[in-house]
């Protein structure tokens, strides 16, 4: 029998967030602005979806190295699979030309910043890749999937005049001040995971002989022999075996999973 395991969601509120998080999973209380998919402290990947009503702040992650010195973290590379769009949405990645170090640095003091970001136009079905030390940022009315390195440490560069504390000489010092090119077609593969999309056309076997999560976008289906719907993320152990997964037409499940990494 497999040992798939659905991980219980954990609601983050956010400035930036939404009362209403539908299609996925309705009202609620607080404006909430992720939704977290922790499969635990030693698996090196992180699921969240994301909903935005305004633009989040122009923020930058370190690299493995720099954040293992200064936070005794994992640094935080991340793709984004965008779900909903509303029209004119965007999201920020790299800089429009390079600039010096120098350059950023004072147009964060000047807020012009916002203008010397390469801001793509982005809708559903789309998918975006950020390795750590890429400047970006989440545009509004959003709603997104991301997948990345099990870190939360972010350094805010410019956050549009909101009270919130910015970290701009650690953001600094980790920053890529050149052009970054995104785009990306699933599958997406770098050295600390690989994201694609299942083929449901008929049931499959997700058994790759190592830990990974599956996380399903839209339709309902079978994981296990357990139902499953939209907002889901499920983690499946390298040693489950046989885990077929089942969806009706239409239904949409990204697999993610870390290159010969299994969790503790």
């Amino acid at each position: 029998m497999s040992k798939a395991r659905r991980i219980a969601p954990s609601f983050v509120e956010r400035v930036w967030g939404r009362t209403d998080l539908s299609p996925l999973y309705g009202p609620q209380t607080k404006r909430i602005g992720e939704v977290w998919f922790p499969a635990g402290p030693d698996f090196p990947i992180l699921v969240k979806f994301i909903f935005t009503s305004e633009r989040l702040s122009i923020q930058v992650h370190p690299k493995d190295d720099y954040a293992l010195e200064y936070e005794d973290s994992r640094g935080k590379t991340e793709m984004w699979h965008i779900l909903a769009a509303e029209p004119g949405a965007t999201v920020a990645l790299g800089m429009k030309d390079p600039v010096t170090s120098d350059v950023l640095r004072a147009s964060i003091a000047d807020g012009s910043v916002v203008n010397l970001l390469n801001w793509v136009p982005v809708e559903a079905g789309n998918t975006l890749f950020a390795p750590a030390g890429t400047v970006h940022a989440i545009g509004g009315g959003l709603i997104l999937c991301e997948i990345q390195q099990n870190s939360d440490i972010t350094y805010r560069l410019f956050d549009y005049g909101r009270p919130r504390e910015l970290h701009l000489d650690k953001g600094l010092a980790v920053s890529d001040t050149g052009t970054c090119d995104g785009r990306r077609e699933l599958p997406v593969s770098c050295e600390h995971f690989r994201t694609e999309m299942l083929d449901l056309a008929s049931p499959i076997d997700t058994d790759i002989k190592r830990d990974h999560l599956l996380i399903t976008l839209q339709g309902l289906g079978i994981i296990a022999g357990c139902d499953f719907q939209p907002g889901e993320c499920w983690f499946v152990p390298a040693d489950s075996g046989q885990t077929v997964v089942n969806g009706e037409p239409g239904c949409r499940v990204l697999r993610a999973s870390a290159p010969n990494v299994q969790a503790a």
